[in-house]
């Protein structure tokens, strides 16, 4: 299966379907929805970790890599899940975290104990001073990267919770350690692995970053290319059908030409996040700020264009369960939901690279309605209520920033019927479940033949039946119009035109190409002639097509 041809769909099992009525969603619920998942078109299915853990970071923090956490069910669900999969021409991709492990795991439990093989299976340092962590490295959750261990008079480093502790990579037996989790799976029939925050595994130096947070020391490590190499060598590289992809952190796109190079042997593919970053004000999240347009073009397109040159390989996207709602964030919830929706899957789908469509994209989730903070659940969001407060806000106003920026906002349960809880679960949701649910939902948008489902549907047909799409070059077209996001991908006799109108006003558009010989193959409004001048109508999306 060729990945450039693959659309994967990621699952967030937690919040994907209840088979029990316990409140959560479970492997079970998945292997109920699989015929959705076939209708869609999605080709693997990747699933963020359900393996067991206490759930400080909903399950990026994993006690054991080998067993399921029994609120998702049993290994035999699973191997039942990947049976039926297998059945309808879907493979697995499963969500492995190795930058560290829960304060739980075994090996850190004996770490603890003071069991020094294990201590040096994570990175314990001596304080500068009495009372002085070992540098001034901020956690991404928030507050001081190290925490103190009284009895050994050292601090573990932890880049995220201070409950996951970052594993030593440096250590050959870590990593023999993680190469044997990752066979294990693949002896379970597994076909893909996504590999969360790998870009952070080698640390270049433990010192006081008097320029930043420390993530300069940590990112991109000198040896990481080494330890993926290796990785690649022991384990999924044995299986040439198997695919993988690297959340990259905070990256830089020469090194993504190495992770993702088609002769590198490290990654299949990289997710970066700088376009993400186009409502932030700098690196910093917690603000609330208009998209900067003309970043977000330039960001996409230096990445196209970069990774196309280095015959490197992208994983395109807008959502996932770290994101908001993209039509929530870069659309218009009201007025034009579906035209947004589906311009916004149109930019991303005609792209080059593996596109991922994250559960309830495809239906038009928007963000969450929640209105107190009683009602969050993720642990990011809770520390930055409290911290912005410190900082001086209002709790209204930290409560407004965090409703436009948690990662709860892909969390809440995937809205299945219009019913209660969505058809999510017969018993008390996790997390509440959004109002509109009985609007959007994936029974109406499958009744609906003009839905963004089917919009969804076709894009992922397009990719497997146009070459031009999976292999071709891409080229901005127009890309210093204000409104108007659009491109040309090119191969062999084949070329194809997107042009979106980003916004919800109408514009005059003149194509600074010849537009002979294109036609139509798909938009989000009924059919207009195609010409060298149009007036696109709010958030509409247009994809042209000529060979020869």
């Amino acid at each position: 299966m060729d990945f450039r041809k693959c659309t994967v769909y990621q699952i967030y099992p937690k919040s994907f379907r209840d088979s029990n009525g316990d409140g959560l969603g479970d492997l079970k619920g998945v292997t109920q929805k699989l015929d959705y998942i076939k209708e869609l078109g999605a080709d693997y299915i990747w699933l963020t970790p359900f393996f067991v853990s206490p759930q400080k970071d909903n399950g990026y923090d994993v006690e054991d890599y080998y067993n399921i956490d029994p609120r998702y069910g049993t290994m035999e669900d699973f191997e039942e899940l990947a049976r039926e999969a297998d059945k309808r021409g879907i493979r697995l991709m499963l969500d492995m975290v190795f930058n560290h492990t829960s304060s739980r795991h075994e090996w850190f439990q004996k770490a603890l104990a003071g069991d020094e093989k294990y201590k040096n299976y994570y990175i314990f340092r001596k304080g500068k001073a009495p009372g002085v962590p070992p540098t001034n490295w901020v956690s991404k959750f928030g507050g001081n990267a190290w925490e103190y261990v009284p009895e050994f008079d050292e601090y573990y480093l932890h880049l995220f919770d201070v409950s996951q502790p970052d594993l030593n990579w440096d250590n050959p037996e870590v990593r023999r350690e993680v190469q044997k989790v990752v066979r294990f799976w693949m002896q379970k029939g597994v076909k893909g692995f996504r590999f969360d925050v790998i870009n952070l595994i080698s640390k270049e130096k433990f010192a006081d970053d008097e320029e930043g947070d420390g993530r300069r020391f940590y990112t991109d490590g000198p040896r990481i290319h080494e330890y993926l190499r290796e990785l690649n060598e022991e384990s999924f590289g044995q299986d040439a059908d198997i695919i993988t992809v690297g959340e990259m952190s905070s990256t830089t796109m020469e090194n993504c030409f190495r992770y993702a190079g088609s002769q590198s042997h490290e990654l299949s593919m990289v997710f970066s996040f700088h376009h993400l970053k186009v409502d932030f004000m700098g690196n910093e999240k917690w603000v609330l700020v208009p998209f900067d347009f003309a970043k977000l073009k330039k960001i996409l397109f230096d990445w196209q264009q970069g990774m196309a040159e280095h015959d490197a390989w992208n994983a395109v996207f807008w959502c996932n369960h770290d994101q908001p709602r993209v039509v929530s964030r870069f659309g218009n919830t009201e007025t034009y939901w579906k035209e947004s929706a589906k311009m916004l899957a149109t930019v991303i789908h005609c792209l080059r690279g593996t596109p991922y469509v994250y559960q309830g994209e495809e239906i038009g989730m928007t963000n969450v309605d929640f209105t107190k903070i009683g009602q969050f659940k993720d642990v990011e969001s809770l520390n930055y209520y409290q911290i912005l407060q410190d900082k001086g806000l209002s709790a209204s106003d930290a409560l407004r920033i965090i409703q436009i920026h948690s990662r709860d906002n892909g969390r809440t349960p995937m809205q299945w019927t219009g019913g209660e809880n969505g058809g999510f679960t017969e018993g008390t949701p996790w997390i509440g479940v959004n109002k509109n649910a009985e609007r959007i939902n994936a029974e109406s948008e499958l009744q609906d033949p003009d839905s963004i489902f089917h919009y969804y549907q076709k894009l992922i047909r397009l990719r497997k039946e146009y070459d031009v799409i999976a292999y071709g070059d891409i080229t901005p077209v127009d890309q210093g119009n204000p409104s108007v996001f659009a491109y040309r991908r090119s191969w062999q006799d084949e070329n194809l035109l997107a042009v979106c109108n980003f916004y919800g006003k109408p514009v005059t558009w003149t194509c600074p190409e010849d537009i002979k010989g294109y036609a139509r193959i798909l938009g989000n409004y009924p059919e207009a002639e195609v010409k060298e001048t149009m007036e696109l109508r709010p958030y509409e999306a247009l994809v042209l097509y000529r060979k020869g």
